[in-house]
């Protein structure tokens, strides 16, 4: 039987992953560079920065939780790559008390904007760090996933109280304070001097299919998972998606 933590993690990460490595494949072959410098905001245990390593590239994580950093070294050090993960305590709004403007060839930044009291801001720091060709990967909280779950649960004013919220909260107890749909997340990346290569829906389904389906039913992960990547790419689902990965590159990369 698969692991359930296993296959509800890989549900979770499957596009961005595939995305993210082909963004930084075509980086590598434009520098002439096995190892890329790649910055990973709130990257909390290295669920990405570990793999990525692994790939030969040097990841710096700033995050401003010392847990996750402690676990993120172990988890370095038990994987084998902690000479290519570095961790040091931050957030994105004062990044550059900890990192160098310019340095990176990739960002990552997941998870982070909807905390960020000043999504543009936010975004200008994250941009700031890149390379003058550079790669963004930015993955925030979507709207319309929060609205369509919380109709499906039966909380039918807290979904229309997201829908009509500025913030797309669906109430004072929201603990996400931010959520975005897909025309504002690029309305923000291109504001902030980067082209849009792609936009993809994450986890439009996964959140939907009960779990003992997708952990007991045989193929049912697989099967799952390419309905997923399928879907990601089609505007028509980053509406509903519970989150949206933006793939934007500095106007030099674009022309790779």
């Amino acid at each position: 039987m698969p692991d359930p933590s296993r296959s509800r993690a890989s549900l979770r990460t499957a596009v961005v992953r595939d995305v993210l490595q082909d963004a930084l494949d075509r980086r590598v072959k434009a520098t002439g560079r096995d190892a890329l410098d790649v910055l990973d905001l709130g990257g909390g245990s290295g669920r990405f920065a570990v793999p990525l390593a692994h790939l030969g590239h040097r990841v710096t994580v700033v995050d401003p939780s010392p847990n996750a950093l402690f676990a993120l070294e172990r988890r370095a050090a038990e994987a084998g790559v902690a000479d290519r993960v570095r961790g040091v305590q931050g957030d994105v709004l004062g990044l550059f008390d900890v990192v160098e403007r310019g340095s990176y060839d990739a960002v990552l930044c997941h998870g982070v904007l909807e905390y960020v009291d000043d999504p543009a801001e936010g975004i200008r720091n994250t941009v700031a760090a890149l390379r003058p060709e550079g790669v963004l990967s930015l993955l925030a909280a979507g709207l319309g996933g929060a609205v369509l779950a919380r109709a499906l649960a039966g909380h039918f004013r807290e979904a229309k109280h997201a829908l009509d919220d500025p913030q797309g909260r669906w109430g004072a107890a929201d603990p996400v304070p931010h959520r975005f749909t897909a025309e504002q997340l690029t309305e923000l990346v291109e504001a902030a001097g980067l082209s849009v290569r792609a936009v993809h829906g994450v986890r439009v389904f996964a959140d939907l299919v009960p779990g003992v389906l997708v952990d007991t039913e045989p193929g049912a992960l697989d099967a799952l998972l390419q309905l997923e990547a399928a879907a990601a790419e089609l505007p028509a689902f980053h509406s509903v998606a519970t989150q949206l990965h933006v793939l934007g590159e500095t106007h030099g990369a674009a022309q790779d």
